[in-house]
């Protein structure tokens, strides 16, 4: 959230993309950084231990998200 975070106040598009099990920790930490609306895409956890092919899969499954939240 950090990184994301400095991106979009020095007028930079950002989006952080992260597994669902940290969703309440991102905005918390979103909202401690003083920025509560920093763009957030959530995929399913696990990614650890993830294959190729399902990593690829989860991507797919939000690229439309991302761009979006970066269009905003």
């Amino acid at each position: 959230m950090h990184d994301s975070v400095w991106f979009e106040i020095n007028g930079k598009p950002a989006v952080v993309i992260a597994s669902n099990v940290f969703q309440d920790a991102a905005e918390k930490q979103a909202a401690a950084l003083g920025l509560p609306e920093a763009h957030r895409v959530f995929v399913p956890h696990p990614i650890q231990d993830a294959t190729d092919e399902e990593m690829r899969a989860k991507a797919d499954a939000i690229v439309d998200e991302v761009v979006a939240a970066l269009s905003k």
